[in-house]
């Protein structure tokens, strides 16, 4: 099966025109976002490791970071995978 690999560096600045409360909320919807314009794929083919979730929440709901690197692999049947690169 044939693959493709490649690391993106997703900015999250878009979250901070959320609300307070939202704001990680809002930076996993724009991180899922960016892979599917980016990658060309469709929104419900693309899934997200729990360690990037718990990267974006790790400075609770208020603080997401403002950019984000993650290894993110395409197959050949459309889905992504979205990972944490690593360094």
């Amino acid at each position: 099966m044939a693959e493709e690999e490649i690391i993106l560096n997703i900015p999250l600045r878009n979250a901070r025109k959320a609300p307070r409360t939202e704001r990680a909320e809002r930076a996993m919807i724009e991180i899922r976002k960016y892979v599917v314009s980016h990658l060309k794929a469709k929104e419900e083919d693309v899934w997200i490791d729990g360690r990037v979730n718990r990267l974006v929440w790790s400075r609770g709901i208020r603080n997401s970071p403002s950019i984000i690197r993650v290894k993110a692999v395409k197959f050949e049947d459309g889905l992504v995978e979205l990972s944490l690169a690593e360094e």
